[in-house]
Order: C-alpha cells, then structure tokens, then sequence
C-alpha cells in the first residue's frame, strides 16, 4: 500500500519545518528521494531534514561534489546528502556506494527518482512543484511512501 500526503508551503522557513518533521520521523535505512525542477526547494527542504534530525552543520547543494555526509553530535543518524543531477545512470550512483551509508544514516537523494529506487526498503519520494510564477515561492509538496509514518509527519509539521 502507498500513503500519499500533499502539503502547500508559502515560504523557504515553512519548506525548512516541513524538512524538520520529516528528519524527526526519519530513521537511520531510510532513502528519501527528492524531484523538483532547479530552484524549486529541495536543498532547502534537506536543511530542515538535517535539523529535524539534530545535525547543526550548514547544508548547501551537494551538485558539484555530488555526495556530503553531515555527522550527527546527538548520536542519531548521519544524513547522507547527494545530488545525482550529474549522474546519467544506476551503475553511477552505485559507485558513490550509498548503501554503505544506510546502516548508520538517512540518505537524501536529490533527482533520484528512478536512479535509487532499490537502494532501501524504505524509500519515500518527495516531489516539490513550484508555481510559473518565480516571485511566488508557493510549493506543492507531495511525499509518496509505503509507511504511513511519513504521512503523519506531512501533516504534523511546524509550518501548520
């Protein structure tokens, strides 16, 4: 079964919140994948991952080094984060060996729809729609999972 939840965030601080339930509810072996168009939040909506899930450190795109692992001070999960925007394959990301990671950490995989799929049981797929009008920072967030936790955790957020 697939839970489906929809929320609208107005802001890059209620994107932030809405990341910050989702890292609250987050466990280490957890993959979550993130689609949007370029600018759309996803960056923004994994600094709000990272503090949900008690990691400090700054969060910045991981684009051109493809892969960040930010380390945990309250000894939960690392977040592991990557941008497979420039990866055109399944054999490319299985080189960056994310699956190492999942034991000690949640993977955040940005334009990995399709690419990492399989990597966990647990994968949870957010997809961030903007509107046409790029001085709206209105978005549509959907987060599609098999475990209705992640429902809940749209719902529950900060920013409602």
């Amino acid at each position: 079964m697939t839970d489906r939840a929809t929320r609208v965030v107005a802001t890059a601080d209620e994107m932030r919140d809405l990341g910050a339930s989702l890292g609250r509810t987050a466990r280490a072996g957890d993959v979550i994948v993130l689609t949007g168009d370029l600018g759309a939040g996803k960056t923004t909506l994994t600094q709000g991952i990272a503090r949900g899930l008690g990691i400090a450190e700054q969060v910045t795109s991981p684009t051109f080094v493809i892969s960040r692992v930010h380390a945990n001070p309250s000894g939960g999960p690392v977040l592991v984060h990557a941008d497979a925007y420039r990866l055109g394959s399944v054999r490319e990301v299985d080189d960056l060996d994310l699956e190492q990671d999942l034991e000690a950490g949640v993977v955040v995989v940005e334009w990995g729809s399709g690419l990492v799929d399989d990597l966990s049981e647990s994968v949870v797929h957010v997809v961030i729609t903007r509107t046409d009008d790029e001085a709206d920072e209105t978005r549509v967030v959907e987060v599609v999972a098999a475990d209705e936790r992640w429902a809940d955790a749209v719902g529950s957020g900060e920013g409602t």
